[in-house]
């Protein structure tokens, strides 16, 4: 069964990633909802983000950029955290920091919901 794709309300917009990205997201997307487990060069863990977090690794080819689109693997669903523009080798510090507070933030929700 596929498992629910669930976008964090401050990743509901769209990245402005060119139609040929934006499908191969979606793809790379549908794929980990069916269970699949991706690697290099499509998706990396990021453990420094958290347990079963990841990343896409999209090429925008239309645009010339590159976008990483940050993911966690939970029992159930796919947890779209953040999606950035990959401009240096580095995930830089402030996406790092805004992923570890969304999920804590969600799973303090969750939490909070279970009692």
């Amino acid at each position: 069964m596929d498992k629910l794709l669930i976008w964090m309300v401050d990743t509901w917009q769209t990245p402005p990633m060119g139609a040929d990205a934006r499908v191969q997201a979606g793809y790379l997307l549908r794929k980990v909802q069916k269970g699949e487990n991706l690697a290099m060069p499509d998706s990396r863990p990021m453990t420094g983000i958290g347990k079963h977090v990841h990343e896409l690794r999209i090429k925008d080819g239309e645009q010339n950029k590159t976008w990483r689109v940050i993911y966690r693997i939970d029992r159930d669903m796919i947890i779209v955290v953040h999606w950035f523009q990959k401009t240096t080798d580095q995930t830089p510090l402030n996406t790092i920091k805004t992923s570890k507070a969304r999920l804590a933030g969600y799973d303090a929700k969750m939490k909070e919901n279970e009692k």
